[in-house]
């Protein structure tokens, strides 16, 4: 008590703090306590913010332990007493300051882990963090050890010197070099562009790892090393192991009878794909027929990737590893060896193919009376480009014309009841690019959807919503399943977007999930009127929680549906994959998966989609300052997307290439309000908002730091 009167009503400095902390927590080392409860315990000035700042500094230099909740205790006394710190499983989000965030599964926020205490973990790295102090609600910790790492291909700059040579990653969140053995270097030179592999991975994250030089690219070939760099960055690859391919090429290639009689035959039913023109992999198709009740008879068929690709198989567990193919702008990174994903598994025209089917029957209203999921043999009668199934609705004429017409007025009654029952629609924009044989781009298009994109996407919706609901409504308790899920948008993003909307006349009223619902609709229809709000629209997705898979059904926001799944795209996406084997099991008898087991894989195949969404967004970027840089000194028109505190974002409307326009270039001072939704000058009070119609001229391009400078044309 003598130690506690002494020090009654000071405010100590940091070391003298830190020592009276260290020595009241170890006077009684069985107790936890946090910063509040240390401040009362001591009766001292120190503010608890400064108190929570001592005992972190008192964590890591391992003096305490972190309980949990922001309480310490000290590392003296019983040891069979001692409880070990939060720990969490989680992936790595890495911002360019070298710092990360981890995001955790079972923990509502990411968890803040400064540059020095990462272990030099890599984007997407799967690790195991240990929760240090809280800040409110925001978490900070540390990295404690690395599980797996996202990627051990890299694309560098090589260096030798005269007792070693390493490669420096042109990616600056990669926080490493890499050592080359001179056995190992494949012939590079000294500055030479090359990919690297590693092959050890160290104990100690302070040294580097070590690796082979797999590839030299071209010093001039731009684009393949940048397209190579995104890849390999986020840890896909366009080559499979050899293992994987020889799998691959042994399969049969025949169907045999045996095989046929299993399943439900539709080849004698009318069939055709829809896909863009440029696709090789076909992984759905669509027939119909009408039958003798009046019933119109319409089947979405998938390619039978299960069929051929087995449970623990090599090519099971390289598809599962990947989870997703990747879509860049000139190439495609696929998730099965090219037998698979071209050739067995394509529903190409004017051949039979193995399918996993969901056949619905509608009445004239556009009603399901009745629905059947099964394995199916099917032949395609005719590919059709999204194009030319358009021009012949447009037409009237042309190749199953009545069966087109059929499926699009179904398609549209689907289409207007999920609308009616609360599925919203964001028409974000998406860019084409034409690029020449020596893969510059020379121009950009803004792709438009057609009626046949959206018949599409009508009926592989609800092929996903009926095998979702099918499998909910088997058994009780509910059979474990991977579900597609979104949750309610969030509630601050949406009051500062509502305050948006505001601005610009027009009211949104957030207070309950179906008057969220009922705006977006509204907003739907006035953006048909309203430039600006048909701008705003495309910004409520930032409002969103991103979609996930799970095996909690909390339903899907977005569309509006109560049960949801992935099942139409299986030759590109791992959880297809998952769905065909659960379903399958189910029509036979009751089968339950361990839960465990797809939890787990959920978090990854999530993680892995948010990955290929980096990297698709990534080559996009890359091309599109590309293509802008030929244009230095020109006048755009382009509107406002953005606020930081150094200027104003700005968006081309051709072509979508994203720059800044730098406040300094300016002749006022511009104030941000706290929401960054406008600036407003101070002399003169003149506004800028987003969604601002304005030109700009391009001044910069900086390909390698993906940024790009306009000034303000008045």
């Amino acid at each position: 008590m003598s130690r506690s009167k002494s020090i009654k009503g000071q405010k100590l400095p940091a070391k003298k703090l830190q020592q009276i902390l260290l020595r009241s927590l170890s006077d009684q080392p069985k107790k936890r306590l946090n910063a509040k409860q240390l401040v009362k315990k001591l009766k001292i000035a120190n503010s608890r913010i400064s108190v929570d700042e001592a005992l972190t500094t008192l964590l890591r230099d391992g003096k305490i332990r972190h309980v949990k909740d922001g309480k310490y205790r000290a590392l003296a006394g019983d040891s069979s007493m001692s409880e070990p710190a939060e720990a969490y499983e989680g992936y790595v989000d890495l911002t360019r300051s070298g710092a990360a965030f981890i995001i955790c599964e079972k923990l509502e926020q990411d968890v803040y882990v400064p540059a020095k205490r990462t272990m030099q973990a890599m984007q997407g790295d799967k690790v195991i963090v240990e929760l240090g102090r809280r800040y409110g609600k925001r978490l900070e910790g540390t990295i404690k050890q690395i599980l797996e790492h996202t990627t051990n291909r890299f694309v560098g700059r090589y260096q030798w010197s005269r007792n070693f040579s390493f490669v420096v990653p042109d990616s600056e969140l990669i926080p490493f070099d890499i050592f080359v053995h001179p056995d190992d270097q494949g012939g590079a030179k000294e500055g030479d562009t090359v990919m690297v592999e590693v092959t050890s991975w160290p104990d100690d994250h302070r040294k580097s790892p070590g690796g082979k030089v797999i590839r030299i690219f071209d010093p001039e070939d731009r684009h393949e090393i940048k397209m190579n760099s995104i890849l390999s960055d986020h840890g896909f690859s366009m080559d499979f192991p050899e293992h994987v391919n020889k799998e691959a090429e042994d399969l049969p290639k025949k169907i045999t009878e045996q095989e046929i009689s299993r399943r439900r035959d539709v080849r004698p039913v009318p069939t055709f794909t829809i896909d863009p023109k440029t696709a090789k992999d076909f992984d759905d198709a669509i027939s119909c027929r009408t039958l003798d009740n009046g019933l119109t008879e319409v089947g979405v068929h998938i390619a039978d990737v299960t069929h051929y690709v087995k449970p623990g198989s090599a090519m099971d567990q390289e598809a599962y590893k990947r989870s997703t193919s990747v879509y860049l702008v000139d190439r495609t990174a696929p998730m099965l060896p090219e037998m698979l994903s071209n050739e067995l598994c394509s529903l190409r025209p004017d051949e039979d193919s193995l399918t996993f089917s969901a056949i619905f029957q509608f009445d004239n209203k556009g009603k399901v009376k009745d629905r059947w999921f099964g394995k199916t043999i099917i032949h395609s009668d005719r590919r059709f480009a999204y194009e030319e199934a358009q021009e012949v609705l447009d037409k009237k004429e042309g190749d199953h014309l009545e069966d087109l017409q059929k499926v699009a007025k179904i398609a549209r009654m689907l289409r207007a009841d999920r609308m009616k029952k609360g599925g919203i629609t964001f028409e974000t924009p998406e860019f084409q690019f034409e690029l020449d044989e020596d893969n510059k781009p020379i121009a950009i298009h803004l792709k438009h959807r057609q009626e046949t994109n959206l018949l599409i996407e009508d009926l592989m919706l609800l092929a996903n919503q009926e095998v979702a609901l099918f499998i909910a409504k088997k058994a009780k308790p509910p059979v474990p399943f991977v579900y597609r899920i979104h949750d309610l948008p969030d509630q601050t993003k949406l009051a500062e977007y509502s305050l948006f909307l505001k601005e610009l006349g027009f009211t949104f009223d957030h207070q309950s999930p179906d008057q969220i619902r009922a705006s977006f609709a509204k907003l739907n229809a006035a953006a048909l009127e309203d430039e600006n709000l048909a701008f705003a629209e495309r910004s409520a997705v930032r409002t969103m929680a991103k979609a996930v898979y799970s095996t909690e059904n909390i339903g899907h926001f977005g569309l509006g549906f109560d049960h949801y799944t992935h099942f139409t795209s299986p030759i590109r996406r791992y959880s297809d994959v998952m769905v065909h084997r659960i379903l399958e099991l189910n029509l036979a008898a009751d089968f339950r998966a361990k839960k465990d087991d797809l939890d787990v894989r959920c978090v990854h195949i999530s993680n892995q989609e948010r990955k290929a969404a980096e990297s698709e967004r990534a080559s996009i970027k890359f091309k599109q300052i590309e293509f802008i840089s030929q244009y230095i000194g020109q006048t755009f028109e382009g509107y406002i997307s953005g606020f930081i505190d150094s200027g104003i974002f700005v968006a081309l409307r051709e072509s979508g290439v994203e720059g800044m326009v730098s406040f300094d270039k300016l002749s006022e001072v511009y104030d941000i309000p706290e929401n960054r939704l406008k600036a407003v000058a101070r002399k003169s009070g003149k506004i800028y908002r987003i969604g601002d119609r304005i030109q700009v001229e391009v001044v910069e391009a900086r390909l390698e730091r993906a940024e790009v400078d306009f000034d303000l044309v008045e």
